[in-house]
């Protein structure tokens, strides 16, 4: 066997060991805090995988991943509470319908050339229109948002405590675990890089940049529509704010950026790392606003100044700084 399909063969079982382990947490702890911690930890991986898709492996900066978010959340509530729709089914809708919007979206911006800065505001502009639409329109229930009525059972993808929440969230995390492992071995992956590298060259060798770039958002808002769908069923609760409001955007870049862009296990270590930030500012300064922000911005800056590569490439980094240290 190549080193390469060695390395492959070791990811997967890093994979399938995180996956064990973390399943079973509920197991050796029924305390609420240590299971709602993991679960909600968990949420933010989901976030900022989703994120790290398009972003990392695509090179497409996204300001407006709530967009995809919050269509998820909206599509999971109103199936149920004005479709009739059972949780699980609309689950499944809430994930086509936030591809679709990446879809959408994608199509408009990748058509007429526009990356970097620009896709940024776009996508940022997105979803502010979407969150106006939302306070404006009668079936999102406007500024004063749905709530999702309790019916306990895990028929209803309501569970009674939060282990069920937790397998739930894993299994989405495991799958977008596995996706980010396909795209780092997969012909697709390897096409997504190469855009993300270089546009022009990548077409000048038959790539076709649109079709990668729309496959990659459609995949990455697949992703944070199933995150939406979780909070509604978690929180029971959404409103234009939390749907489409910048903070779940900035979560998910931050994490992504902070552990590692274009990294497997990257995602997750900031997720959890600024999950951990996130739990200790509240016991500081309790709920103060905007705390989180201000906690989330400085650790970017400092990631991007030491740490370019985020904490996954701490290695590699360290390494770097050594070899100059010696020839300085």
């Amino acid at each position: 066997m190549s080193e390469i399909g060695k390395q492959g063969g070791r990811q997967l079982a890093l994979i399938a060991l995180f996956a064990v382990l973390v399943a079973c947490v509920p197991l050796f702890t029924r305390s609420g805090t240590v299971l709602n911690f993991v679960m909600m930890a968990l949420y933010a991986t989901l976030l900022a995988q989703a994120w790290n898709i398009l972003g990392g492996f695509g090179g497409q900066f996204s300001f407006g991943h709530a967009l995809f978010f919050g269509t998820g959340a909206y599509i999971q509530a109103i199936a149920q509470l004005q479709g009739g729709i059972n949780a699980w089914a609309a689950l499944a809708l809430a994930i086509l319908g936030a591809a679709l919007a990446g879809l959408f979206v994608g199509a408009l911006s990748f058509r007429y050339g526009l990356k970097g800065s620009y896709f940024a505001l776009v996508t940022l502009a997105f979803a502010e229109v979407f969150r106006i639409i939302a306070l404006s329109v009668p079936f999102t229930g406007g500024g004063v948002g749905l709530m999702v009525p309790l019916r306990e059972s895990a028929a209803n993808l309501q569970f009674g405590s939060r282990s069920g929440y937790l397998w739930l969230v894993l299994g989405f995390v495991v799958a977008a675990l596995l996706l980010s492992w396909w795209l780092r071995r997969s012909r697709f992956g390897a096409y997504l890089q190469a855009v993300r590298d270089n546009e022009d060259a990548a077409r000048a060798v038959g790539v076709n940049p649109f079709r990668i770039k729309l496959a990659a958002i459609g995949l990455s808002g697949a992703f944070m529509g199933a995150a939406g769908a979780f909070y509604v069923q978690v929180f029971q609760y959404i409103d234009p704010g939390i749907a489409y409001g910048a903070s779940t955007s900035v979560e998910a870049l931050v994490a992504a950026i902070v552990g590692g862009m274009g990294t497997l296990w990257g995602p997750v270590l900031g997720a959890v790392v600024l999950h951990v930030l996130a739990d200790l500012t509240r016991n500081l300064f309790g709920e103060l606003p905007g705390i989180n922000m201000v906690i989330y911005g400085v650790v970017l800056v400092l990631i991007v100044i030491f740490l370019p590569r985020g904490i996954a490439g701490l290695g590699q980094s360290a390494r770097q700084l050594w070899k100059g240290g010696r020839h300085g």
